[in-house]
């Protein structure tokens, strides 16, 4: 019973980091934050890192948070929540880094109706180079029209 339940638990955080990820995206990136996040959507550097990336360490300090609470404070659900975070997160960098932006020219001649509408979706979200209006989607949910090919 106890792997099931720490099973759910993982499971939920990975999923609820999709809401995590789209929120922080449209209230805090294109938000308070936009500091951070303006030269991951227009390229006026040189560097191969951004601003951006400062966003990384902040989940990763969140998920470590969790192990922390896990650790120290006896309290079993911060693991799964830690790995949940993380896993999310090694996701979302395979997906949006490497796959879509190519930071690593890995996956470039993919077939895949799926990935074709997600890489399609995320050009058409930064077509928009400022704060205000950058529409934008999860990872794992992209609108349908998007997959025409």
């Amino acid at each position: 019973m106890e792997i099931v339940l720490w099973t759910l638990v993982y499971l939920s955080t990975f999923f609820a980091m999709e809401f995590v990820a789209w929120f922080s995206h449209k209230y805090v990136m294109h938000g308070f934050l936009w500091v951070w996040h303006k030269d991951h959507h227009k390229k006026d550097h040189d560097s191969w890192f951004e601003m951006n990336d400062l966003f990384f360490v902040v989940y990763a300090v969140m998920s470590f948070g969790f192990v922390v609470l896990w650790n120290e404070f006896g309290q079993w659900y911060g693991l799964p929540i830690a790995v949940g975070i993380f896993t999310y997160g090694m996701t979302y960098f395979l997906v949006h880094d490497i796959f879509i932006h190519q930071r690593f020219k890995l996956f470039r001649k993919t077939n895949n109706r799926y990935a074709k509408g997600l890489r399609r979706a995320h050009k058409i979200h930064h077509k928009n180079i400022h704060k205000e209006g950058g529409e934008c989607f999860g990872m794992l949910w992209v609108p349908r029209k998007y997959f025409k090919l």
